[in-house]
């Protein structure tokens, strides 16, 4: 994935710089703009609700924020890999996450107008009590802290090897350059940026699969043909995907935080329309793998393509990971920070607020600095969460506390057998990739419900 080596000059603009250079002049320039473009809260609606002028987001705004907060660099880096390694069936597949979002804005709307609940954590505490909403937190705060350095390591890679001087000092410029906004306006920046970052992301989309879809020899046709609607080759993830949708996205405050800022109809229309344009955008974005698969190329699918077509199109590719990058991280600060004063209730004042986001950003950036086996150690994968299925699906079942407790450690033990890669193989009933990954969630998801609803068929 590097791409310091490739000094790649622009003689045909009369620009002597080389990849690297550009790609400095893009991060800073890109986040001095959003700097000076983003509103400054001055209010605590304004920092932690994104409320201005007594305006929440409409559901274009709200749509766009969402999709493009969840398009983030890590993800659309998987989706080129397995359009490369699977065809388009490869992107199909990790588009099944986004039915995340149609889960996520059907329950929401129900939490809000059934049980006149105004956030997550409110809903937990009245129904299993403060002890299941702190257990809940240290979830999702993990999540906020994966997200920090799981993007800007990706950044990095694209500035030099995994442990050079170049990788470090991309992390550490690209995580001040956007706490720096997010900084200034919470919320409010987070999603009026994530307007611009969607309409970036797009515009250059369209420029990437326009120069692909102009070469002679791709077109419909090598899409269609480019995989196999198997297991083996790329079902497995794909209804993997499915069943994850229904818990994973509650552990994204990224996520959940944009289901209680606008009314509750903008907030499910604003779901349902993300869920459907979100997987539209990665399977698009899948093509570029598809593209690579048909050429035999071989390593990081975007990179490789970038390559292919010269110096402008591998900026081009660049900057999308850049913004991806910027507007996931810009949420990952603003949710962390609401997450600490306001769900928490430790001390809602914006001061504050700003002063989360700071410490989430160093925390969030030590691990860069560390090996890949501590890295995987703090990871909570979208298994370990599945115990969230039957309590948010079921949110109205009267049950026990307990229920919560046996339902979250299920999902946790099934979740530390698919990454110590010690689940009764008996029990895998397809082969291929992805088999492990698609029955441990399967059996992990029937016993977590089974176990979440004992406690109420003994109490009858």
């Amino acid at each position: 994935m590097k791409l310091s080596e490739n000094y790649l000059l622009l003689g045909s603009l009369g620009w002597n710089f080389d990849v690297e250079t550009w790609q400095w002049l893009l991060i800073i320039t890109s986040s001095l703009i959003l700097f000076f473009l983003s509103p400054l809260a001055k209010t605590t609606d304004q920092f932690f609700k994104a409320v201005n002028q007594k305006k929440a987001p409409n559901t274009l705004v709200l749509t766009g924020s969402l999709i493009i907060s969840w398009i983030f660099a890590k993800s659309i880096t998987n989706a080129a890999n397995l359009g490369l390694a699977f065809g388009v069936v490869g992107g199909v597949a990790y588009a099944g996450y986004y039915l995340s979002f149609a889960v996520a804005g059907i329950i929401i709307y129900q939490l809000r107008t059934k049980g006149n609940y105004k956030s997550i954590h409110q809903f937990l505490i009245a129904k299993f009590g403060k002890k299941a909403m702190a257990v809940f937190s240290i979830l999702i705060a993990f999540r906020l802290f994966n997200e920090v350095w799981s993007n800007t390591m990706v950044i990095g890679s694209y500035f030099g090897e995994m442990g050079s001087t170049n990788y470090y000092w991309a992390i550490i410029i690209f995580t001040l350059l956007t706490l720096s906004y997010a900084v200034k306006g919470g919320l409010s920046s987070s999603i009026f940026t994530d307007v611009i970052q969607m309409v970036l992301f797009s515009v250059l989309l369209i420029i990437i699969l326009g120069t692909i879809f102009t070469t002679e020899d791709f077109s419909s046709t090598e899409i269609i043909t480019s995989g196999t609607w198997s297991f083996e080759l790329g079902l497995n993830l794909f209804f993997a995907a499915l069943l994850q949708s229904f818990s994973y996205p509650f552990h994204d405050p990224v996520l959940t935080d944009r289901g209680f800022i606008s009314s509750p109809k903008i907030t499910r229309k604003s779901f349902l329309w993300a869920s459907i344009l979100g997987a539209i955008c990665i399977v698009l974005f899948s093509l570029i793998g598809v593209y690579a698969q048909t050429k035999g190329m071989q390593g990081q699918a975007a990179v490789e393509v970038g390559k292919a077509f010269g110096v402008v199109v591998l900026l081009v590719i660049n900057f999308i990971m850049i913004t991806s990058a910027a507007s996931t991280l810009d949420s990952t600060f603003s949710s962390f920070s609401k997450l600490i004063a306001v769900d928490l209730n430790i001390k809602k004042t914006v001061s504050f607020g700003r002063l989360t986001m700071i410490t989430v950003a160093v925390l969030g950036t030590i691990p860069v600095f560390l090996n890949a086996e501590i890295l995987a150690a703090t990871t909570i994968s979208g298994t370990m969460v599945i115990g969230l299925t039957p309590i948010f699906i079921f949110w109205n079942s009267k049950v026990p506390k307990i229920s919560f407790y046996l339902s979250v450690i299920c999902g946790l033990v099934f979740g530390l057998f698919l990454i110590l890669d010690c689940f009764p193989k008996q029990f895998i009933f397809t082969d291929g990739k992805y088999a492990s990954l698609l029955w441990v969630n399967i059996w992990g998801i029937l016993s977590c419900i089974i176990l979440y609803f004992i406690p109420k068929w003994i109490k009858k």
